[in-house]
C-alpha cells in the first residue's frame, strides 16, 4: 500500500467553494484502479490548509493511472485553481499501523503485555 500526501493551500475565502468541488471531484479519483481509500481534513490552526491522503495499492496506481487518465484532467479543471501555492504531492510506504488497521506494513504497533 502506498499513502499519497498533499497539503493542499486554499485561500480561506474559498474554502467553502473548494469543498464542495472537491465533493465533486471525490468520485473521479474513487472509480480509479487501485484507489483504496481518501481523507481531506483541514487544519484547525490555518483553517486555508487542508490535508490530502490517498491510499492507494501500488505508486504506479497514482503516477501512471490516475494523473495520465482523462478523470484526471476533469480533477485538475476542479480542483487546481484552489491551490495557492501548488501543493508538493508526496507517496508513502507505511512503517508502523495500528494493528486493527487493514493496512499490511513490515511493523505493526502493538500494545505491550502488562504482565
Amino acid at each position: 500500500m502506498i499513502v499519497e500526501h498533499a497539503l493542499l493551500p486554499v485561500r480561506p475565502e474559498l474554502a467553502t467553494a473548494f469543498e464542495a468541488a472537491f465533493a465533486e471531484a471525490r468520485p473521479l479519483i474513487a472509480g480509479m484502479p487501485g484507489f483504496r481509500s481518501l481523507s481531506l481534513s483541514r487544519c484547525v490552526e490555518s483553517p486555508g490548509v487542508y490535508l490530502l491522503l490517498v491510499e492507494w495499492e501500488q505508486l504506479s496506481d497514482h503516477v501512471d493511472g490516475f494523473r495520465r487518465s482523462p478523470e484526471y484532467q476533469r480533477w485538475k479543471a476542479l480542483l487546481h485553481h484552489f491551490y495557492d501555492p501548488f501543493p508538493v504531492v508526496e507517496h508513502f510506504e507505511p512503517v508502523l499501523t495500528d494493528p486493527d488497521s487493514p493496512a499490511s506494513p513490515a511493523v505493526t504497533a502493538g500494545v505491550p503485555n502488562s504482565q
